[in-house]
C-alpha cells in the first residue's frame, strides 16, 4: 500500500492543472498555429485572437511544462534559467517578444492538421471537466450531472466520437492480432461509432467484411474513416438503436467495444442477448471492456471510469470480469477466453462461441 506523504497528496489536488493547460492549448489551436511555424507571442496572440497577457501566462507555463520550446527569447531577457542582470524587473508579459516552437511531440499529436492529432480526445475530456467539478454531488445523489450522449451539441459529438477513433487507433491492431478472424467472413461491430476496429479488422483479415451499426447521427464520422482507409467496398453502416431496434443477423463474429459500460446491467444483459441472436451457429462474440477486478480494488483506471459511468450515464458502471462472463454465459456463449494483448490498464477481452 502506498504511503502518501503531504506533498504528493497536494500535487494530485492540483494535478487537473496541466491537463487543463493541455486543453487550452488545444482548443485555442495554439499548437496546430506552433506546428506550421515558429512565432512570437504577440503574433499567437494576433493569430488566436486572445488577450496578450493572458496569452503570455499560457505560453509560460506550457513552456515550462515541456510542451512548448522558447527558441529565441525576446530582446534584453535572460535564456532559461538565468537572473536578469539588468535593473529592469523581467515580467511574464515580456515573453510575448519571445519566438516559440511546438516540440516535436506536441507537433505529432496536438496540430490539427497532423494525422496523428489527439486533439478529439482531448476536447472530450475537456467537456467532461466540468461534471468531474461536481463528484461529491453525483455520489451523494446517486445521479448523472453530465448530458448523456445522444444530447449533446455537434462540436461536443465530434469530439467524443473521433475522440473514441484517437484511442482505439492506439490499439486497434493489437486487438486484431489478438483475435484469430480467420475463419471468418462477416463481423458486426455493435455500437461501432467511428468504425475504427471494424477497418483495423478488415484490414488484418482481408476475407472479412464488416457493418458497423450505430445511431444515424454517427453515420459521417463512420463513412469518412472508412473512406480514409479505402474500404467503402468492405465496411458499411446501419443506423439504429441497439437498445431498441431490430438487428441485423447472420453474422460470424459480434464485436462489442467499450458499450456495455454505458448501460446499467439489465440493459448491457440485454445487449449481450441481442449481440448473440446476431450470429449464426458457432459464430464468435467478443468484448472489450475496462473491466474492475473482482477484488473491487483496482486497476485505478477502471475504477475512475466507473465513476465517469456515473458522471455521465443513467445507470451506467464499469463491470466486473465476473459479470461480464456471467452475462455471457446467461445468452448462452460457451468456451469463454481472455486473450492477452498489450492494452491500456483495466482493458480486457474476452470472447466466446455460441452453438
Amino acid at each position: 500500500m502506498k504511503e502518501w506523504t503531504a506533498p504528493e497528496l497536494l500535487a494530485l489536488a492540483n494535478a487537473h492543472w496541466n491537463s487543463s493547460l493541455l486543453q487550452a492549448g488545444v482548443e485555442l489551436g495554439l499548437f496546430t498555429s506552433l506546428a506550421r511555424s515558429p512565432m512570437t507571442g504577440l503574433e499567437l496572440a494576433g493569430l488566436l485572437h486572445c488577450d496578450p497577457r493572458a496569452l503570455a501566462m499560457l505560453l509560460a507555463a506550457l513552456a515550462a511544462c515541456g510542451l512548448l520550446r522558447i527558441e529565441e527569447p525576446a530582446p534584453g531577457l535572460p535564456g532559461a534559467g538565468q537572473e536578469a542582470l539588468s535593473d529592469k524587473p523581467v515580467s511574464v508579459v515580456d515573453g510575448l517578444g519571445s519566438t516559440f516552437v511546438a516540440v516535436p511531440a506536441a507537433a505529432r499529436y496536438l496540430s490539427a492538421n497532423s494525422p496523428d492529432y489527439l486533439g478529439f480526445i482531448i476536447k472530450h475530456h475537456h467537456f467532461l471537466q466540468p461534471s468531474w467539478h461536481r463528484l461529491g454531488e453525483a455520489v451523494r445523489a446517486g445521479a448523472p450531472i453530465h448530458a448523456p450522449a445522444a444530447s449533446r451539441g455537434e462540436e461536443e459529438r465530434e469530439a467524443f466520437l473521433m475522440g473514441m477513433f484517437n484511442i482505439a487507433v492506439q490499439q486497434a491492431q493489437t486487438v486484431a492480432a489478438a483475435l484469430d478472424l480467420s475463419g471468418s467472413s462477416r463481423l458486426l461491430d455493435l455500437g461501432g461509432g467511428p468504425g475504427t476496429y471494424a477497418v483495423y479488422f478488415c484490414r488484418a483479415y482481408p476475407q472479412l467484411r464488416a457493418t458497423i451499426f450505430d445511431r444515424p447521427t454517427t453515420a459521417p464520422y463512420a463513412e469518412s474513416i472508412v473512406r480514409r482507409f479505402e474500404l467503402e467496398g468492405r465496411v458499411d453502416f446501419r443506423g439504429g438503436d441497439f437498445l431498441q431496434d431490430d438487428l441485423p443477423t447472420g453474422y460470424d463474429v459480434v464485436w462489442l467495444s467499450q458499450i456495455l459500460h454505458g448501460l446499467p446491467p439489465e440493459d448491457a444483459a440485454a445487449v449481450v442477448r441481442s449481440a448473440v441472436a446476431t450470429l449464426a451457429p458457432g459464430g464468435i462474440i467478443a468484448i472489450q471492456e475496462f473491466m474492475l477486478d473482482d477484488s473491487l480494488d483496482g486497476p485505478l483506471f477502471s475504477t475512475q471510469f466507473c465513476l465517469n459511468m456515473l458522471l455521465g450515464t443513467d445507470g451506467g458502471q464499469a463491470y466486473t470480469r465476473s459479470e461480464i462472463a456471467h452475462m455471457l454465459r446467461r445468452a448462452g456463449v460457451a468456451g469463454l477466453c481472455w486473450p492477452e494483448a498489450s492494452l491500456p490498464p483495466g482493458c480486457v477481452l474476452v470472447c466466446g462461441t455460441v452453438s
